[in-house]
C-alpha cells in the first residue's frame, strides 16, 4: 500500500479537499453498511442474545422459556438501529481505518509506514478477540450471575424473576465489547509510544504496581456494579500490559541491534 501512496507537498486546500474525499467515502461506507445491518436488526439482535441463552441454561431453567421485554413502544426500533449502527461500524472498519491511513501516510516516512501497517493490522484483530471474549465467556458469566440472583415463590416469599429489557441488554452487552475491545488495544497503544521514544520498557515495569490499581479502577466504572466483571476486566487488562511490557523490551533489543550494526558497517568498510 505504502508503494502506491505519492510522497509530494500539496497546499492546503488541496489537503481540505483530499480530506472531504477521504470522509465521504468512510461515511458511505458506514451508511451502506447501516442499510445492510437494519434490513437484518432483528437477527442480529438474535445473535446477540444467544450468551444470554446459555447463562438461561447454567442457571438450570428453560431456555426455549427465555424472553426479553421492551417497556416503550419505540424502544424497539431504537435498539435495532443501535444494533445496525454497531454492527455497521464493525463492518466499515477496514474501509474507515484504510482511508484515515491514506490521509495519513504521505506525510510518514517509508520506515514509519513500514511501522504504522503492523499495527493497522493488529487493532482489529485484538479487538474482535477482546469481543470474541465477552461474547463467549463473559457475557454469559455475567448473565448466569444475575439470572442466581432470582428468588422462587417457596417458604412464602415473592417470586422475583429477571425480565431484561431489550435496550438495557443491549446497552450491557455492547458496553462489555467495548471496553474489553478497547483494552485489548494496550499492547498496540504501547509499543507505539516505545517505539516512537515516548515510553520505554523500564518505565512500564516500575509502574507496574500503579497500573493495577487503574486497572480496577477502570474495571469498576466500565462494568456492572458486580465483583465477577470487575475482575473479568481487570485481569486480562493486567495480563495485556504484561504482554505491552514484553513487546517493548523486543522493540528495544532489536533497535538496539540496529544501532549497533549501524555503528559497526563503517568499521568494517
Amino acid at each position: 500500500m505504502s508503494g502506491e501512496i505519492e510522497d509530494k507537498p500539496q497546499p492546503l486546500i488541496e489537503h481540505l479537499i483530499e480530506l472531504r474525499s477521504r470522509l465521504i467515502w468512510a461515511l458511505g461506507a458506514f451508511f451502506v453498511a447501516f442499510i445492510v445491518c437494519f434490513y437484518f436488526a432483528k437477527p442480529l439482535f438474535n445473535m446477540l442474545v444467544v450468551p444470554y441463552k446459555w447463562a438461561v441454561g447454567w442457571a438450570g431453567l428453560d431456555v426455549s422459556k427465555t424472553e426479553l421485554i421492551y417497556t416503550a413502544p419505540q424502544e424497539f426500533f431504537f435498539t435495532q438501529v443501535k444494533v445496525a449502527a454497531f454492527c455497521a461500524m464493525v463492518l466499515a472498519f477496514p474501509v474507515i481505518a484504510s482511508q484515515v491511513y491514506k490521509f495519513v501516510a504521505p506525510g510518514l516516512y517509508k520506515n514509519e509506514r513500514a511501522a504504522f501497517l503492523p499495527f493497522l493490522v493488529a487493532s482489529p484483530i485484538l479487538f474482535l478477540l477482546g469481543a470474541s471474549l465477552v461474547y463467549f465467556l463473559f457475557t454469559p458469566m455475567v448473565m448466569w450471575f444475575f439470572l442466581a440472583m432470582q428468588q422462587a415463590p417457596e417458604d412464602g416469599g415473592v417470586a422475583i424473576s429477571l425480565l431484561p429489557r431489550v435496550s438495557e441488554y443491549l446497552s450491557l452487552i455492547m458496553t462489555l465489547i467495548f471496553s474489553f475491545g478497547l483494552v485489548f488495544q494496550l499492547p498496540v497503544v504501547t509499543t507505539l509510544l516505545v517505539r516512537v521514544g515516548l515510553l520505554d520498557s523500564q518505565w512500564l515495569a516500575d509502574k507496574r504496581k500503579y497500573f493495577i490499581v487503574v486497572a480496577f479502577v477502570i474495571a469498576a466504572i466500565v462494568t456492572p456494579p458486580d465483583p465477577l466483571s470487575q475482575i473479568g476486566l481487570a485481569l486480562p487488562t493486567i495480563l495485556l500490559y504484561e504482554v505491552a511490557i514484553y513487546a517493548a523490551r523486543l522493540i528495544e533489543k532489536k533497535r538496539a541491534a540496529t544501532e549497533l550494526a549501524e555503528v559497526g558497517s563503517p568499521e568494517q568498510s
